[in-house]
């Protein structure tokens, strides 16, 4: 180095440096965008590995949706299982009694709706044309709307009946062309529930291989935390569509509202869809008493559901159940209608049991409890494991 770049000051060297470096100077990022940026493709990146999950599933449905099914009816089942065994029953046999059980009780259901249908749909159906006729006259009675008008309201309501009942017809013969799949789909379904009845622990321990050693008391213990959470909701969602189903339809038949066995078997399992089920089911109910009863009976019958469904969630699911699911509504809604955008009536039915399982176990994971055995504190959104629950299914593994 020279002596006169020596005696150069500082200043002349941040003025050459500026000038000589300024077009190979890097443009300075603010902090906050790129925090922001490395989010952002961290969450692009969890979007498409959820999108290929669920284009996944879509495309071995056929696999996927049976083995769903056996996981949500293994939840169900499994407290009757348990129970058994702890009664000294040998686990075969445990599983066969549950399994003919529920099987026998089905069977029933089936027979009893297909019965009174068949008894009472006729008369249903001569007694809507009438109140149709009436309610047509009434209309033309008051004389504000044109006769041309209502005649045209008339043909457009019945030509939209006609149109969906076609549509209807259609979609049972595409349900009978692939009765193939859904009896195979039942066996995988059935073979699923039994290995998993009597051997879920040993398979789930053959799981938790899959993941790396250090990640495999993290993956056990917060999916074990979620297996707490859907045993729970399973026996939250039966008490409700129970209540529900035994409710209304009981108080269809004091009513004398027709199908009333139908109605209540409907509710009871529209029930297993969170909120909208029993919406979309109670209204049913009250359609069916005002084309049959008239309004006043339809008004009876929407006091009926609405008390029914008021006295279950405040009074008897907190009073047996505690607080083993308590999710807010706009969860579920949003859940159940992204789920049914994404696979249909299976993706509404699964779509909360699978949002409460995965809310645990990230809990779990992100709050650090999986090292301590802790139960995860519960959210406000989403509350789906009692503590006193959680602790007692800890000490009974």
């Amino acid at each position: 180095m020279s002596e006169h770049s020596r005696r150069r000051g500082p200043h002349d060297r941040a003025a050459a440096g500026e000038s000589s470096g300024s077009a190979d100077a890097p443009v300075s990022v603010p902090r906050p965008l790129r925090i922001a940026a490395a989010y952002g493709w961290r969450l692009l990146i969890i979007v498409a590995v959820v999108a290929v999950i669920i284009w996944l599933i879509v495309q071995f449905k056929i696999i996927i949706v049976p083995v769903l099914v056996a996981i949500l009816f293994s939840a169900l089942l499994w407290p009757a299982v348990a129970s058994l065994i702890a009664l000294r029953v040998p686990r075969p046999l445990a599983i066969v009694i549950a399994l003919v059980g529920t099987v026998a009780i089905l069977t029933c259901l089936i027979w009893l709706v297909v019965w009174q249908v068949a008894e009472q749909s006729g008369i249903v159906r001569e007694r809507a044309i009438e109140r149709w006729a009436e309610l047509q006259e009434w209309i033309l009675s008051l004389g504000v709307l044109p006769e041309e008008f209502v005649n045209e309201v008339v043909l457009f309501v019945s030509g939209f009946l006609v149109d969906q009942s076609s549509v209807l017809l259609s979609g049972v013969v595409s349900f009978g062309s692939t009765l193939g799949q859904v009896g195979a789909g039942a066996l995988v379904a059935l073979f699923t529930l039994v290995c998993l009845l009597y051997d879920g622990d040993g398979i789930w321990r053959w799981t938790t291989r899959l993941f790396p050693r250090t990640a495999r008391v993290a993956v056990d213990r917060s999916a074990r935390n979620g297996w707490s959470t859907l045993i729970n909701y399973a026996r939250t969602q039966i008490f409700v569509a129970s209540i529900d189903g035994i409710g209304i339809g009981v108080g269809a038949a004091l009513l004398g509202v027709p199908l009333a066995i139908p109605i209540g078997v409907t509710v009871f399992l529209a029930s297993f869809v969170p909120f909208l089920g029993a919406i979309v089911s109670g209204a049913l109910a009250i359609l069916i008493a005002l084309a049959y009863n008239g309004p006043l009976i339809a008004l009876a019958m929407l006091a009926v559901v609405l008390l029914v469904q008021q006295l279950e969630s405040h009074v008897l699911q907190p009073l047996v159940m505690g607080a083993a699911v308590k999710v807010h509504p706009l969860a579920v809604v949003l859940v159940v209608l992204a789920g049914s955008l994404a696979g249909g009536i299976p993706g509404a039915l699964f779509a909360v049991p699978l949002a409460a399982f995965v809310n645990v176990v990230v809990i779990t994971l992100s709050t650090g409890s999986w090292r301590t055995g802790d139960v995860p504190e519960n959210d406000v959104i989403w509350r789906t494991e009692p503590k006193s629950i959680g602790r007692a299914s800890d000490e009974e593994e």
